[in-house]
């Protein structure tokens, strides 16, 4: 009998166990990167509102070629202008800087190849829409630059118009009478100091006037205080009308004005007291249809080689003043 040998055993196939490693780990990079991608995307979609929010301007430029190289969303909100453009031409910056601010704001930004960082450069912009809005600008620089590579300077210009706008106010309020617009009385003789001390330091002539309203507690008294307030208003007004640009004008008593005339002399004063007295006088009052006249009287005072001080000028304009009270009013009286 003829025994049939045993057919080879069939190989089995390849196990995949040793594959399923790779697959599951290549699934999970992808995982993983998907998830790099999409917090990546979240944090550009972060930054970006965070740009597009903040009230300030971020900015690079080439150094030596002035050129653009980024400007944050603000740029277009504050400045009016397209970014495309500023990209495009590079002195439409400083083309938007207010005139009387341009060399300032060029001279300051210089100061970064020295120093590193600048701070606090305010200057004033004009908008698109002819609107004057005030920046503070920042900038720095790496002063460790890579020798052939470009410098980069880079920096952030905040608004900060409404800031300065009260600051201004502020300023005003401390240094104005809220009555006349004029100097107040510490404002005033805060200038008039210096005044007198480069009169003094220069050689150059100073006058110091004194004015005072005559028989003012009887306008007061006989028309009410609302009526003597539009005296002063009025008169505070023709002063800062005769005097010259320049001069300084204030309200340092109640119905008590002062003038300090820089680099006018004794003849030239004496023109503008009696200048000022006359349009005074030809100021016209009313009081229900009842008219009436106002009048000052004056002390002037020039600068001498005796006068040490600012104070022995206004004592001398103040003792005159009060000789015009003495001779008759309405008068100027040089002492």
């Amino acid at each position: 009998m003829v025994h049939e040998t045993d057919s080879p055993t069939a190989t089995p196939p390849e196990s995949t166990d040793a594959s399923r490693p790779t697959a599951a780990a290549t699934l999970l990079a992808l995982m993983h990167a998907q998830g790099e991608v999409e917090r990546l995307s979240e944090r550009e979609q972060l930054l970006s509102s965070l740009l597009v929010s903040v009230n300030a301007v971020l900015w690079a430029i080439e150094w030596e070629t002035r050129r653009v190289l980024y400007v944050s969303p603000a740029y277009e909100r504050i400045f009016g202008r397209s970014a495309s453009l500023l990209l495009a031409e590079h002195r439409g910056w400083r083309d938007s800087i207010h005139p009387e601010d341009q060399q300032y704001a060029e001279q300051s930004l210089a100061q970064v190849l020295e120093l590193g960082a600048v701070e606090d450069r305010q200057y004033r912009i004009i908008t698109a829409d002819g609107q004057i809005r005030w920046l503070s600008d920042k900038c720095f620089t790496n002063q460790q630059a890579t020798p052939g590579k470009p410098l980069i300077v880079v920096g952030i210009a905040e608004d900060i118009t409404e800031k300065k706008h009260l600051e201004l106010e502020l300023q005003r309020l401390a240094t104005t009478d809220v009555l006349t617009r004029s100097s107040n009385r510490r404002h005033f003789f805060e200038c008039a100091h210096h005044e007198f001390e480069r009169a003094c330091a220069q050689g150059l002539p100073l006058a110091f006037l004194l004015l005072d309203i005559d028989n003012f507690k009887a306008i007061n008294d006989t028309y009410g205080h609302l009526e003597g307030d539009q005296v002063l208003l009025r008169i505070a007004e023709s002063g800062r009308g005769v005097l010259r640009r320049g001069d300084l004008f204030g309200r340092i008593g109640g119905e008590e004005f002062a003038a300090v005339l820089p680099g006018c002399a004794p003849e030239r004063a004496m023109q503008v007291a009696e200048r000022l007295g006359q349009e005074v006088r030809q100021l016209g009052f009313s009081h229900e249809g009842r008219p009436y006249g106002v009048t000052v009287s004056q002390g002037l005072a020039n600068l001498t080689a005796e006068d040490a001080t600012l104070d022995s000028l206004f004592a001398r304009a103040d003792a005159a003043m009060y000789e015009a009270k003495r001779q008759g009013k309405n008068r100027v009286i040089v002492g």
